[in-house]
């Protein structure tokens, strides 16, 4: 082998940084996981209060719809706070995943620590200035995607059936508004507003779809073997 390519071979650290960028690495990796246990948090709060809403709800032949329509206004603020969790976590777990692609990917191929692209570069100025790397509505959608949208559907299709059919199904269009009525509200307007309601829901989720990080990657094939499976099964 020549010289030039023994030069390319070298980690551009010693053992002592190498050790301390570990020990950096394993900070970032729980800061993440502890960022990521708070998203679990809230979700399960979510879940837990509609879970709440849906037993008052069909509890008894008297009980009112309301609890359903309040738990809509908890779960979304449920959603603004894991939002805004899921920023922290997202901020993290990127810091994690540059070490885990540019530190140790070189150096479990043989060829040490690398920085010809300058991702330690990167990495300095971004601890020097920490910036988060996703918008408070882009965090709002990819949560609405993956969680809140399966919540807000049950809150949804429970709501509309307490109206139809409990305790009996409903005989006239009337007397679904009356159902639907809240005190002095009229039906019609708690329908409308629970309409615009989740139809802002649906609006975000689709924008931040489109405009969502690593929408136009590539990405790669997957094998007809599970390549990794097969090296842990010996």
């Amino acid at each position: 082998m020549s010289d030039s390519n023994i030069e390319g071979k070298q980690s551009a650290f010693n053992p002592a940084d190498i050790t301390a960028l570990s020990h950096l690495y394993r900070g970032e990796l729980y800061r993440s996981t502890v960022w990521r246990t708070r998203l679990d948090t809230t979700t399960n709060w979510a879940v837990l209060t509609t879970g709440i809403a849906l037993s008052l709800t069909f509890s008894s032949e008297s009980a009112s719809p309301l609890p359903l329509v309040l738990v809509g206004l908890l779960v979304a603020t449920f959603l603004y706070i894991e939002a805004r969790r899921y920023r922290f976590f997202d901020f993290w777990r990127m810091r994690a995943h540059v070490f885990e692609v540019y530190f140790f990917g070189p150096i479990l191929r043989g060829h040490g620590v690398q920085v010809e692209n300058g991702w330690n570069e990167i990495l300095y100025h971004d601890y020097r200035a920490p910036n988060l790397h996703i918008t408070y509505a882009e965090a709002v959608g990819r949560r609405l995607r993956h969680n809140y949208s399966w919540i807000f559907a049950i809150q949804v299709t429970a709501y509309i059936g307490k109206l139809l059919i409990h305790p009996v199904p409903v005989a006239s269009l009337q007397e679904f508004w009356m159902r639907a009525a809240i005190g002095p509200i009229p039906g019609q307007f708690v329908l409308l507003a629970g309409l615009a309601f989740h139809a802002t829901w649906i609006m975000i989720a689709i924008a931040t779809y489109r405009s969502r990080r690593g929408a136009g990657r590539a990405r790669p094939q997957n094998s007809e073997r599970d390549r990794l499976l097969d090296l842990a099964r010996g």
